[in-house]
């Protein structure tokens, strides 16, 4: 059988599968991922055996430490992949649930409910925790998924999906509901983003690369954001103690994230009394300057920030530093270099503060809080598949409601249009 068939059965398969987790109850699918959990912790000898082989393939790749780290499955992270499939189980239900509704003079009563999207297919690289995690919310908000790991976790992928499928099918839904392209060759996640009419949604999760990749091949809507080029502003009217420590927290907490500071946008009324004991802090720890003209006259001896560094998502202890006249120019400045993902100002002016929630168009905007807040856990949604910094649909952390779209209900007694 050639790819593109072995893709398409694929597909079709998860259509049958969603049709079934679409019908299945609340009760059905919390019992089918609370049996999950409890299979993953059982098989768990199983699953570290098929993780060596994907580890030693790794080394033999010459992967970094980093990467392999991403990679491993352990006892304790095996038990964090099912205790987040216990997670979602316990997670309010969003399918079915009628979000408004409202009467027409004909009498005729007109509403909205959330309903499953279909087929979503999901597409990440290395770490094999993400396999259980976007199973369990896609099945949670009635979906059926279909997943493309990294070549590098084959053998883990395939172990869980085999695990979540037994359970699936001993608790009566569709298998197909969890399905797993178990090919290595790119040329199947070509052909998996031809499939509209057969997969509904597709969200990628990795690097830069894979996810631009992904775009520009699909034919089928992506939810997806590019990188996350985050930005703090201190205000002239910040508190400052407050100000160093969110700064600190968003650059220094996890430098590897997508909601990790990259740019920091200090006004000029409080820059040298501010910047030499932050910037003081950051190089303690290890974090690299990169600072403008006004930054290096205040504190010498830093790097120069060049126009590109503005652009850039370094996912690592380098910071951007530069001084602004006031908030005009940060709020230029963001909106020329900001990705649009998660942007915050330290103020205590209200009127500041309100000005830049309105004219800061990213996913999430933050008053006196660190950017690396913007986490569906964070907010409260429970948990997450990824974060988006598009437009339409979902923008920002994606739960369980974003998993879902919503349809048109009617009630009548025999209306007519005339």
């Amino acid at each position: 059988m050639d790819i593109k068939q072995f893709v398409l059965n694929k597909a079709k398969e998860a259509k049958e599968g969603a049709r079934s987790i679409a019908n299945a109850s609340s009760s059905q699918k919390n019992a089918a991922l609370v049996k999950m959990a409890e299979a993953i912790k059982k098989r768990a000898e199983e699953l570290i055996s098929e993780n060596k082989k994907d580890i030693q393939y790794a080394e033999k790749k010459g992967l970094s430490k980093a990467l392999i780290d991403r990679l491993t499955l352990n006892e304790k992270r095996i038990n964090e992949m099912a205790q987040g499939l216990v997670e979602v189980a316990q997670l309010p239900d969003p399918v079915g649930e009628i979000t408004r509704m409202w009467q027409r003079p004909n009498g005729m009563t007109v509403g909205r409910m959330r309903v499953p999207i279909g087929v979503i297919g999901i597409i990440y690289e290395a770490r094999p925790n993400v396999t259980a995690d976007a199973t369990s919310l896609c099945l949670k908000a009635g979906n059926a998924v279909i997943l493309r790991g990294g070549s590098e976790a084959i053998n883990s992928n395939k172990a869980i999906v085999s695990i979540l499928r037994d359970v699936a099918k001993a608790e009566g839904i569709h298998e197909g509901a969890i399905t797993f392209i178990d090919m290595q060759e790119r040329e199947a996640v070509m052909e998996m983003l031809k499939l509209e009419g057969i997969i509904d949604l597709i969200i990628p999760r990795g690097g830069e690369g894979l996810i631009r990749a992904v775009t520009e091949n699909s034919r089928i809507p992506v939810l997806k954001h590019y990188k996350g080029v985050c930005h703090v502003f201190v205000d002239r009217d910040a508190d400052l103690i407050m100000a160093e420590e969110i700064c600190f927290n968003a650059k220094v907490q996890r430098p590897g994230t997508c909601n990790a500071m990259e740019t920091m946008l200090v006004d000029e009324v409080i820059a040298e009394g501010f910047l030499p004991k932050m910037l003081k802090r950051f190089e303690g720890v290890g974090v690299e300057i990169r600072g403008c003209p006004k930054t290096r006259s205040i504190y010498p001896n830093i790097k120069e920030v060049s126009e590109d560094d503005f652009y850039n998502e370094y996912l690592d202890l380098i910071l951007n530093v530069r001084v602004v006249k006031d908030m005009d120019e940060a709020i230029e400045h963001i909106a020329k270099y900001s990705s649009a993902h998660s942007d915050a100002i330290v103020t205590m002016n209200y009127d500041r503060a309100m000005r830049f929630l309105r004219e800061v168009d990213s996913s999430a905007v933050f008053v006196n809080a660190s950017t690396r807040l913007n986490d569906g856990f964070q907010f409260g949604l429970g948990a997450e598949i990824g974060i988006s910094t598009d437009k339409i649909h979902a923008r920002g952390p994606m739960g369980l409601e974003e998993l879902t779209c919503t349809k048109f209900i009617v009630f009548g007694n025999g209306q007519l249009r005339e």
